[in-house]
């Protein structure tokens, strides 16, 4: 939909936060850099009713000298100019003043331009003529997002309820960046790969990006590539038609049909053997699946989100990853960051899973004591985020009254409570045999089920296995 200013005015004032208090008056400041003097004053012109105060410039050189005169809270610049390319222009300006937003426009739209814009930090991405309706929304978001981050500071004891994301929960700068970046990739973006140790949130991570990007009322599909019987990978992921194998009955289709104009999220993709990287990667050139036992291809448009805890560039040089693959893959990558980088979240995910546990356990548990609170803070948190909320829940099974005390955290930690007394995190006995008491303990409350004890840990059944073997637990059923 393209309105004119007129109409632009009514969506501006329809998107604007009602009621909003003192500290949200404060007029943010505006850069406008384009070399055609229309498009300046027609900006200028809509900006000024959206609440900005404007400064334009035709050129990039121009556009720098008044930024170090006056710092942009935004800046909009336009991707083709006579004297610098917009996105060496954003390069500058995001290192001349790391806190402004910036803006990119372009006559010349392309799905490459927009995604390497976004990559090296541009909010978004506006192409000419403008969708004034998008431009009025990019302008009240950027005004909505700085009178929050004033309110953050203003209003501290109100925090908690404006962290979540998608199901993700971070004031971290680490996890603000990771969801600054879901939002302005998951528009354009066909391949993600997103890295980082179990238990950071990979999945959750790959719902943001599906229910923030264009299809979020298409499938979003998930296959563990880790947990799959290596025979059983094609007809999983491509289909298979009637007598193709042993057991074919019928005809099925795979995992790109299924999710065919939506998200198909391919967890532990390390794992994946290797023939059938090779007809993954021509799937993703070719936007062609072919059954098993089939001869014909049908065209699937998917987008694939792949995720892994494993040192991919490493796997690739080893041989055990297709480098071809892992480029096509590697088009957007995010990295999530462990628990331990961000212990200022531990704070409020606590209070997050505290809540939670209280409501389905429907226990009065409302808060817990600082020494509590100092052993969640100083543990080493090997297993991140999934960890946490197994020992905050863990914890609150424990507890018997309102708050949640040192004897309730301690129990929950084992002898991870005290890291100081168990040496390196990463090779102690201490926390191996943490591991074995948690992987114990789960199998008892799953009677021995093992398909379900790896569900609750949160790995594979391989991997389950793999570490039944190291810790020599025998069969609890």
């Amino acid at each position: 939909m393209f309105l004119g200013p007129a109409g632009l005015e009514m969506s501006l004032h329809s998107t604007a936060p009602a009621g909003s208090p003192a500290w949200a008056s404060t007029q943010p400041s505006l850069l406008v850099v384009d070399d055609e003097e229309p498009v300046l004053h027609l900006i200028e012109k809509i900006a000024h009713k959206a609440g900005f105060q404007v400064m334009t410039c035709s050129s990039g050189s121009e556009a720098l000298r008044l930024l170090a005169r006056k710092p942009a809270d935004l800046a909009m610049v336009d991707l083709r100019m006579p004297d610098v390319n917009g996105l060496d222009l954003l390069r500058d300006i995001r290192r001349a003043v790391p806190g402004c937003e910036v803006i990119l426009m372009t006559g010349h739209a392309g799905v490459d331009s927009a995604v390497e814009a976004i990559k090296r930090g541009a909010r978004e991405y506006l192409t000419k003529p403008f969708d004034f309706v998008r431009l009025g929304k990019a302008l009240a978001d950027v005004r909505t997002e700085l009178a929050r981050r004033a309110q953050v500071v203003a209003l501290e004891g109100a925090v908690a309820r404006e962290l979540e994301f998608c199901g993700m929960l971070g004031r971290s700068p680490a996890m603000q960046e990771v969801f600054s970046l879901i939002q302005r990739l998951a528009p354009h973006a066909k391949s993600v790969l997103l890295n980082g140790e179990t238990g950071t949130g990979k999945e959750l991570a790959a719902r943001a990006f599906h229910k923030t990007g264009p299809r979020r009322a298409r499938p979003f599909l998930t296959i563990n590539c880790s947990a799959v019987v290596d025979t059983l990978f094609e007809s999983e992921l491509f289909g298979h038609v009637r007598g193709a194998f042993t057991g074919a009955v019928d005809s099925k289709p795979g995992l790109f049909e299924a999710a065919a104009g939506g998200t198909l999220f391919l967890d532990e993709i390390g794992g994946l053997p290797l023939p059938v990287q090779a007809k993954l990667l021509r799937t993703l050139e070719f936007g062609e699946v072919q059954r098993v036992g089939s001869l014909e291809t049908s065209h699937v448009d998917v987008i694939i989100i792949a995720a892994t805890n494993r040192d991919l560039r490493a796997d690739v040089s080893a041989g055990r990853f297709r480098g071809d693959l892992f480029y096509r893959l590697n088009v957007v990558e995010l990295t999530l960051p462990p628990l331990r980088e961000r212990r200022e979240d531990v704070p409020y995910l606590t209070a997050a899973f505290m809540g939670e546990c209280a409501k389905r356990l429907h226990k009065p548990i409302v808060s817990m004591t600082p020494g509590a609170e100092r052993l969640l803070l100083n543990a080493p948190w090997g297993g991140n985020v999934r960890e946490l909320r197994n020992v905050v829940e863990r914890a609150c099974i424990l507890a018997d009254g309102s708050v949640l005390t040192e004897r309730e955290i301690e129990a929950s930690l084992g002898p991870a409570a005290h890291p100081l007394r168990s040496g390196s995190y990463g090779s102690s006995p201490a926390l191996q045999d943490v591991e074995r008491e948690h992987i114990v303990d789960v199998l008892r409350r799953v009677n021995g089920n093992r398909m379900a004890a790896a569900k609750v840990l949160g790995i594979s059944r391989r991997a389950l296995y793999r570490r039944l073997d190291r810790h020599h637990i025998a069969d609890l059923s």
